[in-house]
């Protein structure tokens, strides 16, 4: 996840009790790693504003605060996003 002063690339949005979370945590934990970038989870579900805003597309990866995509993380099209974008 994220190490003590790194700023995450990657954030997850999701909620308990999501399948489909499950297999995106694993991708972007793995990817993130393979490729030292920080990343971050957050519980939609401890927010209503953002649980109302993203409801129907959880869960959700930002690359770098921008919607990378929602349902389902494509491992190669995150190692993509994070190559390109490098800081």
């Amino acid at each position: 996840m994220v190490a003590d002063g790194d700023q995450p690339r990657v954030s997850l949005l999701g909620k308990p009790e999501c399948h489909l979370c499950d297999d995106a945590r694993t991708v972007v934990a793995e990817v993130c790693a393979e490729l030292g970038v920080a990343w971050e989870e957050r519980d939609l579900s401890t927010d209503q504003d953002a649980l109302t805003k993203w409801w129907d597309k959880i869960p959700v990866t930002l690359v770098d605060g921008e919607v990378h995509n929602y349902w389902r993380v494509d491992p190669d099209r995150l190692r993509r996003a994070l190559r390109g974008r490098a800081r």
